[in-house]
């Protein structure tokens, strides 16, 4: 039924309800990575996030037009890069420790967004077994909800896959770095915007590519969420 919902939500057809949801989802995600980089941060003794009022869920701090728009149309974006220095992480025990303990802050936080997301998704589910008696939506509130967090849940796991891309600018480089020797990383640094761009190209013009290779990544992902949750909810089924 999941993926019969995500089928259906689709922004070819511009209907209205999808890109609200899909706007709101956007919204919530990375809103929610972008504050926890800036939390993870914070707590390792740089507040130089926290000062530039990074450590928010308010999106207009954090969303980037053109990510955005990305994010709408082709399914991958990004947010403003929330502001670190690494000199200030006095909790961290190494400034490279602490910059792979920021950029892992992110993409861990979208996959618990994913989970609680599938919870409440398989939660209106049962909700409409028990009272309508029937696993097809017949409720346009629960559809629209069940849709909010079927869409919420399968775009917090590609966030939280595509940032772990081990090319400049996402979080994936940044850990993926700190395994380099500093001279490389550093060379890599210095190249990052050009690889950047060159990345941004590829995901505009090649967005296609993209989309299989996350979606293969994705399946096992799923599998480790689903299974369990699915097991439970298929108790409390029986239960009810």
């Amino acid at each position: 039924m999941l993926d019969t919902l995500l089928q259906n939500f689709n922004l070819q057809n511009f209907d209205i309800q999808g890109v609200i949801i899909r706007v709101f989802v956007i919204c919530i995600s990375l809103s929610f990575h972008e504050m926890a980089h800036a939390w993870r941060a914070n707590k390792l003794g740089d507040d130089t996030a926290f000062r530039a009022g990074r450590l928010s869920m308010n999106p207009l701090v954090h969303l980037d037009p053109m990510g955005t728009l990305m994010m709408i149309f082709a399914r991958v974006g990004w947010a403003k890069p929330v502001p670190i220095n690494p000199v200030l992480f006095t909790r961290a025990k190494t400034m490279k420790r602490g910059i792979v303990e920021v950029s892992l802050a992110g993409p861990i936080s979208n996959i618990l967004l994913a989970i609680v997301s599938y919870i409440i998704y398989q939660t209106l589910n049962v909700i409409q077994i028990a009272v309508f008696k029937t696993n097809i939506t017949v409720n346009p509130v629960i559809n629209v909800l069940e849709l909010l967090f079927s869409a919420m849940y399968i775009s917090n796991i590609f966030l939280a896959l595509f940032n772990l891309l081990p090319v400049p600018p996402l979080d994936g480089f940044k850990i993926f770095g700190s395994l380099l020797p500093n001279h490389l990383y550093y060379k890599l640094m210095d190249m990052e915007r050009y690889i950047g761009i060159a990345f941004l190209l590829i995901v505009v013009f090649a967005g296609g590519i993209f989309g299989t290779i996350l979606n293969f990544i994705a399946t096992p992902v799923r599998f480790v969420i689903e299974t369990p949750l699915n097991f439970v909810f298929d108790l409390i089924l029986k239960l009810v």
